[in-house]
């Protein structure tokens, strides 16, 4: 399957509305200017997405917020970090010291609530404009190597899926993370059903 024009463009636009607002309430929480990407859309097999997140992290261990969402359509999200990125991001909203003992356990809780607030800012961006309700399932963190991820993926979406990926940059504190949406190809079908009919409800 390929996607038209129209789809990716209609799906960008979504997209740069749910991460920009997701920017916002990062950009609060450290006062910094968050730079952000366009959004990456795209097909991808199982193996596609491995060696996609792969060339985007490298092969050591990452760190990944993750939170399931279900619905009128339904998907995995994820805020995934470079670990080092993790770490400072952890560091600086809790005042913790880079390397103090405590900094894992704080990270992992602090962490795991920035994801839940950015993804929620984004897949509910998504929702509200598209006015479709969705259910999310409690955010959880991981640390493990993307090959591990796509395989715990594959576990529970064994089949083509569509990648939207947008990576943002916090010069200020040399910090990169990604915002990464997996759907099943029948959720992106009644996606786009739903955006196409929220265009027509519009002409």
């Amino acid at each position: 399957m390929n996607l038209t024009t129209s789809q990716i463009d209609a799906i960008q636009e979504l997209l740069n509305i749910g991460v920009g607002r997701a920017a916002n309430v990062l950009n609060e929480m450290l006062d910094a200017y968050i730079h952000l990407q366009i959004p990456y859309i795209k097909i991808k097999l199982p193996q596609e997405l491995q060696r996609e997140m792969q060339t985007s992290f490298g092969r050591g261990r990452v760190a990944a917020v993750r939170q399931d969402f279900s619905g009128s359509f339904s998907g995995i999200a994820e805020l995934v970090f470079p670990t080092d990125s993790a770490c400072m991001l952890a560091a600086i909203l809790t005042g913790e010291e880079l390397g103090t003992p405590d900094l894992d356990a704080v990270r992992i809780s602090t962490l795991s609530e920035v994801g839940n607030i950015l993804i929620n800012s984004v897949i509910g961006s998504i929702g509200n404009l598209i006015n479709r309700n969705l259910e999310y399932e409690l955010p959880y963190y991981i640390e493990d190597t993307v090959e591990n991820l796509i395989h715990f993926h594959n576990k529970v979406a064994p089949t083509t899926v569509l990648l939207a990926q947008t990576q943002f940059t916090i010069e200020r504190f040399q910090i990169r993370g990604d915002i990464i949406l997996i759907f099943e190809l029948s959720s992106f079908n009644l996606l786009m059903s739903a955006i196409a009919e929220e265009i027509y409800a519009y002409k």
